[in-house]
């Protein structure tokens, strides 16, 4: 339940970061699997500096996460604070075909 002023601009910040259709296809494509940055920009067809931009605003508001694995960035997702975060994810699509097509094409990272 929210109760606070801060939880209200939080809740409203979550909102504004999965209202842009490129974060959503991120979101889905986090629903497959746990992907690298480098995937991303495979997959998204966009600049590595431009999907760090899109990763970092969902990781700010707690959407996403990173961890490290040598010289990648493995992002995952996280928002399970947000009560509904679930069904919103579960409402994307399945975009698993993407990585599948990532992976036919061998660029899908071992990021190990």
């Amino acid at each position: 339940m929210i109760t606070t002023k801060l939880e209200w601009e939080e809740l409203a910040e979550c909102n504004k970061a999965m209202g842009d259709k490129t974060r959503l296809r991120m979101l889905a494509l986090l629903k497959t699997e746990d992907l690298c940055v480098c995937e991303l920009v495979e997959i998204l067809g966009m600049t590595q500096p431009a999907v760090s931009q899109h990763m970092r605003k969902l990781k700010n508001v707690k959407l996403v996460k990173e961890r490290r694995q040598g010289q990648w960035v493995i992002y995952s997702l996280d928002g399970e604070r947000l009560p509904y975060f679930r069904s919103v994810v579960d409402s994307l699509p399945d975009l698993s075909h993407e990585i599948k097509a990532l992976k036919a094409s061998g660029k899908k990272v071992v990021c190990e």
